[in-house]
């Protein structure tokens, strides 16, 4: 390439200017070749909440699945129809369970996040009146997949 026509600005302006090129141009044959990866892809199954005595709070649980290649956060859920809802862990100690609020959990690439009694769950504050077989709308958020929102089967404890 002969550059004599152009004046020393314009040579100047020249490098950064190809050397964007050059890289945008890596960047979009890596896209391309599928190396940078799939965003989060998070699907929410098994999703059950147990029945509860009267007005008592009472617990959900979910098997959220992350098929894509990068990690996602589980980060708030919501339970429209009921007073309240939050993520809690159960921690025992000395013999004793406790319940721990959780900000959030995350959910890894091409894994599975298991919620149990025993572990991780969605706490359900004031639900409404519910019998078995019922279905309880809640809202799980996640950082990189937003808003899913699915019904969770009122089951027995135990079950």
């Amino acid at each position: 390439m002969n550059f004599s026509g152009l004046t020393a600005a314009g040579r100047a302006a020249l490098v950064p200017v190809l050397a964007c090129a050059v890289t945008l141009g890596g960047l979009g044959a890596w896209t391309a070749s599928g190396a940078a990866g799939r965003p989060p892809a998070v699907t929410v199954e098994d999703a059950r909440v147990l029945l509860p005595l009267g007005r008592d709070d009472t617990a959900a649980f979910f098997r959220v699945r992350n098929d894509g290649d990068v990690d996602d956060e589980l980060v708030g859920v919501d339970a429209p129809t009921a007073g309240g809802a939050m993520l809690s862990r159960t921690v025992v100690k000395k013999g004793a369970g406790t319940m721990q609020m959780v900000r959030s959990v995350t959910v890894p690439a091409g894994g599975t996040l298991e919620m149990s009694p025993h572990g991780l769950d969605v706490m359900i504050s004031a639900p409404p009146r519910l019998k078995l077989g019922d279905r309880l709308p809640v809202v799980l958020k996640f950082r990189g997949a937003g808003a899913v929102q699915v019904e969770a089967e009122v089951v027995r404890p135990g079950s």
